[in-house]
């Protein structure tokens, strides 16, 4: 694999030329046109799909309107309450509502079925469609039912890609849906376009996840791909099945890029015709000469079996090379464990060697990266008359929807995995992100799946257990389990693979999806259950604020399952309060009370009382602050929360990871960096502060309390710098804050305090 330095020219599909002088006059002996490096950068597929859905009229600053949307039932809703809040009257254009993660009936002392009934009575009043649970995975119905060549899709879902349909996807926290919902745009900055250029054919045994984990591991550290989209093309891309493409291009949100894009070709059109939609196939394809701002190659055949250690998917090896360095790697992986949980419980993957060779505990193959109907007729192949034995080891397989299920069953597959002792499960996300196959204690699970964050596998560090997952290909799961849970590469297991045709039959979708065709019926009544609550009341921006620092975490990076838990955490999504009462339970529990207790003096200033009262040490704190500004009272001062993180929100879209903090009083976050565009955009909507501060040691520490003075006016005329100020032994320390770039929008939506005062206007 080799990742270009420079910018690169793709010249009629096929050759690559690097940024340089030369590269005009080659591209003209190539091509018979010149062409400028602004031209070409027009000729990706991406650009092309991107200019037809901006409203702006300026492509360096987009506005994007999307063509559908799609959430499903641990998001849609805190989205649905939103936007009601700011008036929703109808969904203006498609918006399909899933039920793939609160699938489980009664989790936490909660009914999920009532957040299912809301969505339906939703989906009636205001015009939307409803997949009941079990049908299919928020993604795989994305594929099945809704992408399209040059189409644009937002999803509330992280791993919302189906770049490899021709349809440009964005995984995106739930305010950007609202905005949709209420005919605003999505607006961004152009994004760079990173090419991938494939050739060669994958060997047999290698799989989607094998590619994908190859990507992840050289592109996730150094950024190549942060907030970029990245454009799949070169002969390599035919040599692929449209599964194949799919169970790489969804993981390509590990990479950290915005969205992904694929050539398209006959395979694709073969893909669509299938599901009964041929009309929505469009042939997409690069310009004679288009300009990349980076280039990914790979040849296809030189790509192994991969595993992707604990804790992240970039944490990557061949299999070879981990059985080749076992005690190392593991060591390794127990090292990270301790800083990953603080040291509150040790990670004992050692034991789990036994001769020389590494036993695991458990095998999932699940959701939409690994649910897909080539995955698991492949695994099928390798499994048929095996048995995965009586002893620890256990095997489940979730297909991705439905009609995916109903054709293994049909085609004998379901029934040789049932044969080995393999478990056949409906479609639901729960193995990704802790609701369902949570391992025992230390157990080590393999999983064809997206991610393997700490404890996002449902382990409870704080009940003292712990677990992990790395990631593989469903077909080394299946070789794994073949050998009774002895970690072996498909490559070395001797195995035909039957590859049969699949059939999509829509009856299923028929008989059980409601779907409204847009139109709306406002005499419905949604349909409320006792945990779903309207979100609390919140303040806009104050004049000035003082800030006390209540978690600092120091991380390389910090998820959003470090800052809100997943899958315990399942059943209360629908209640912000309930839900914020976990927020960063995982790596500082005593945050929600720190949180709470400064909030009170906030709450005392709404009520019209001194702050001091509710929080004496506050008094001190403004003894200070009052020595250089005398003119800051009650009335003019907001008291909240902030913590620090290095370089926090990689990971799942879920806007609670910010909301969370907003309702506990919350006002901004202090970062070196921000993971992913998402979580900045969710603190945004959310009325919070994504200040940032420059790498080196803190000028404050947790406990301290930071005034930021006339922060307001400061918000107003667009500055990009903050002064601030450390309240530290009766005196003010100065130190810099930063901003970074904002949209007038995004102000106004600081300003107000939240999205949903924004749109109360």
């Amino acid at each position: 694999m080799k990742l270009y330095e420079n910018g690169v020219y793709l010249v009629n599909g096929s050759e690559l030329i690097e940024d340089a002088p030369s590269a005009a006059e080659e591209i003209l002996s190539k091509t018979g046109k010149s062409i400028t490096k602004e031209e070409a950068a027009k000729n990706t597929i991406a650009y092309g799909i991107l200019e037809a859905h901006n409203t702006s009229g300026n492509m360096e600053k987009l506005q994007i309107k999307f063509d559908k949307l799609t959430s499903h039932d641990i998001t849609f809703v805190g989205i649905i309450q939103t936007a009601r809040a700011s008036g929703l009257e109808k969904f203006p254009i498609p918006y399909v509502l899933t039920n793939c993660h609160n699938s489980l009936c009664a989790v936490g002392g909660t009914i999920n079925e009532d957040d299912h009934m809301f969505g339906l009575t939703c989906a009636k009043k205001y015009g939307g469609v409803y997949v009941p649970p079990h049908q299919a995975v928020i993604h795989q119905f994305a594929r099945e039912m809704l992408a399209g060549g040059g189409r644009m899709i937002l999803g509330s879902d992280s791993h919302t890609r189906y770049g490899a349909l021709g349809t440009m996807a964005m995984g995106e926290g739930g305010p950007e849906l609202v905005k949709q919902l209420l005919s605003q745009t999505y607006d961004i900055n152009m994004p760079g376009v990173v090419g991938v250029y494939l050739t060669g054919t994958p060997i047999k045994g290698v799989g989607p996840q094998d590619i994908a984990l190859a990507i992840i591991g050289e592109v996730f550290a150094n950024g190549y791909v942060k907030n970029k989209v990245m454009e799949f093309v070169g002969p390599g891309v035919s040599n692929l099945s449209v599964d194949t493409r799919i169970g790489i291009d969804v993981m390509t949100t590990e990479t950290t890029c915005l969205s992904s894009i694929w050539r398209t070709d006959d395979k694709v059109e073969e893909f669509y015709e299938i599901h009964g939609r041929k009309g929505d196939y469009k042939e997409l394809n690069p310009g004679q000469a288009a300009y990349y701002d980076g280039m990914i190659e790979i040849d296809l055949s030189t790509i192994r079996p991969m595993i992707a250690m604990p804790f992240h998917p970039s944490n990557t090896y061949t299999i070879e090379e981990l059985n080749a360095n076992l005690m190392d790697i593991l060591d390794d992986c127990e090292k990270r464990a301790q800083v990953s949980f603080d040291g509150a419980v040790d990670l004992d993957l050692k034991s789990k060697v036994k001769n020389g060779k590494l036993y695991v505990d458990q095998g999932i193959i699940a959701g939409c990266a690994g649910g897909g109907f080539e995955n698991i007729c492949d695994a099928a192949d390798i499994l048929k008359g095996a048995s995965i034995g009586p002893d620890e080891f256990t095997l489940s397989v979730y297909p991705a929807s439905m009609p995916i299920y109903m054709e293994l069953v049909k085609n004998g597959a379901a029934a040789a995995l049932m044969e080995t002792g393999a478990i056949l499960k409906t479609a639901f996300c729960g193995p990704c992100f802790g609701a369902g196959d949570t391992p025992a204690n230390n157990a080590f699970s393999i999983r064809h799946s997206t991610r393997n964050f700490p404890n996002r596998e449902g382990s409870k560090v704080q009940n003292g257990q712990v677990a992990s997952v790395a990631l593989m290909d469903a077909r080394s799961i299946a070789a794994t389990a073949a050998n009774k849970g002895y970690l072996t590469a498909a490559t070395d297991i001797d195995v035909e693979f039957t590859k049969p045709k699949y059939f999509f039959d829509s009856k299923i979708y028929e008989n059980r999806v409601f779907d409204s065709k847009g139109v709306a019926d406002p005499s419905v009544e949604i349909q409320f259950g006792p945990n779903i609550k309207d979100w609390p009341a919140m303040s806009a921006l104050p004049e000035n604020m003082l800030l006390q620092v209540v978690a600092e975490i120091h991380d390389p990076v910090t998820t959003t399952d470090e800052l809100i838990p997943s899958g315990e955490t399942s059943s209360y999504r629908s209640n912000p309060l309930g839900l914020a009462e976990f927020a960063l339970s995982r790596k500082d529990p005593s945050y929600v009370g720190k949180a709470k207790h400064i909030q009170m003096a906030q709450k005392a200033i709404e009520e019209g009382k001194c702050p001091g009262e509710a929080v004496p040490e506050v008094k001190d704190v403004m003894k200070a602050v009052h020595q250089k500004f005398a003119d800051v009272e009650k009335e003019n001062l907001g008291i909240g929360s902030t913590i620090f993180a290095v370089k926090p929100g990689d990971g799942s879209a879920r806007e609670q990871a910010a909301s969370c903090q907003k309702v506990l009083g919350g006002w901004a976050n202090i970062a070196n960096e921000y993971a992913t565009k998402r979580y900045r955009s969710n603190l945004i909507n959310w009325g919070m502060l994504p200040l940032l501060i420059e790498e080196g040691e803190l000028p404050f520490a947790n406990g301290d309390y930071i005034f930021l003075p006339g922060i307001k006016k400061e918000i107003e005329d667009k500055a990009t710098e903050i002064e601030a100020y450390v309240v530290k032994d009766g005196a003010l320390k100065p130190f810099t804050l930063k901003l970074g770039e904002m949209t007038d929008d995004e102000r106004s939506i600081i300003l107000k305090g939240c999205l949903i005062n924004y749109n109360r206007r």
